[in-house]
């Protein structure tokens, strides 16, 4: 399995190519016309990512993109030998409109399920479960969702936790909760939440709890949701991918079953946020 990033070829860099082609030897341009025949016998599939949030995407010190959700399909196209597999890092709305064009046939970026995407995309079985937490400031009186009416928070419009927050007003029309719209990045809106413009943020802990550390956000505490508000995250594929779904998918379980998945979910995420056996099913 090839992993390559997309880059852009400058006029510098172009001229370097064709210096070096000039002036490689008849051996290694046999070497490179027999790897390109190689090459040309996989498909080429390309997948688009934000690269965030960390610790489930992120770029290292070297710009190396890695996280939980990257390193696992990493390992599932390690066994799926026909594919040549690239990547891009490109804007959260950019994933999606990567996908209905084609340019990326799947994407991680931390995604759950919404009845609106699976309507465009398809599913992967779930690649972790990544409970749900209420972050607020630590002299805040709030305690669980119970007390969050008259209370103010940003959200992303579209997103999963926004579309809790909206059902939660609509059952609650004598008690509503303030929804900001942002486009702003999850680290910006607890950035605010820290300096307490805001009252409380509804994400996953893992992430939030990440980034608090990383940022030094110390004005934070993450408080525990029940079990039942655990959403999962999954894989995402373009529409008219159900074969590259279905292999992945089998690869995704036999990562479960040999304790891969378990090994990258303790090295990222600090535990074992793996789904069960039985949970491994798509949604779509």
């Amino acid at each position: 399995m090839k992993l390559k990033k997309l880059l852009t070829v400058t006029g510098l860099g172009l001229a370097a190519t064709l210096l070096a082609a000039c002036s490689s030897s008849n051996d290694s341009t046999a070497d490179s016309s027999a790897s390109s025949e190689a090459s040309a016998e996989k498909t080429k599939i390309y997948l688009g990512t934000n690269a965030s949030p960390k610790p489930f995407n992120y770029e290292d010190e070297d710009g190396n993109l890695t996280g939980y959700e990257f390193e696992v399909v990493k390992a599932v196209f390690e066994g799926l030998d026909q594919y040549e597999l690239e990547y891009e890092v490109t804007e959260w709305s950019s994933v999606f409109a990567g996908l209905d064009s084609d340019r990326y046939q799947l994407a991680v970026n931390n995604i759950s399920y919404t009845d609106e995407r699976a309507e465009k995309y398809l599913y992967s079985v779930p690649t972790a479960s990544n409970p749900l937490s209420m972050i607020v400031p630590k002299n805040s009186d709030i305690t669980g969702l119970d007390d969050i009416g008259g209370k103010s928070t940003e959200v992303v419009q579209g997103t999963t936790t926004a579309t809790q927050l909206e059902k939660y007003n609509e059952e609650n029309p004598d008690n509503t909760t303030t929804i900001n719209y942002t486009r702003d990045s999850i680290q910006a809106i607890l950035n605010r939440l820290n300096d307490e413009q805001h009252d409380y943020k509804l994400f996953e802990g893992i992430v939030a709890q990440t980034i608090a550390d990383d940022q030094g956000l110390d004005n934070l505490k993450v408080i525990d949701l029940p079990a039942d508000t655990r959403p999962l995250i999954y894989i995402i594929f373009a529409d008219g991918q159900e074969e590259l779904r279905d292999q992945v998918n089998e690869r995704l379980k036999e990562l479960e079953a040999d304790g891969t998945l378990a090994e990258l979910s303790e090295k990222f995420l600090g535990g074992n946020y793996v789904p069960s056996a039985d949970e491994l099913v798509a949604p779509n």
